[in-house]
């Protein structure tokens, strides 16, 4: 599924001055909040290309494939 550019909000000049886009008095984020009692943490992980580039072509969960793979590895029962 793609997403079509024009499902997108327009961008009125409040958007500018406050950096918010509300839906009447709804402020609309974006990105996904964290879930459940233990949400999932950034960090930054050097990784080789080529194992890089092997996750990466799996597409879209590729990251969440990366966490599965570790939790399998290290014997860890999912959270």
């Amino acid at each position: 599924m793609t997403d079509d550019p024009d499902d997108a909000p327009e961008l009125l000049d409040e958007f500018f001055l406050t950096g918010e886009i509300r839906e009447g008095d709804k402020i609309i984020r974006r990105g996904r909040p964290p879930f459940g009692a233990q949400p999932k943490s950034s960090v930054t992980l050097r990784l080789d290309a080529d194992v890089l580039d092997a996750y990466r072509a799996l597409g879209r969960g590729w990251q969440s494939q990366i966490n599965a793979d570790l939790r399998r590895v290290r014997k860890l029962k999912k959270a």
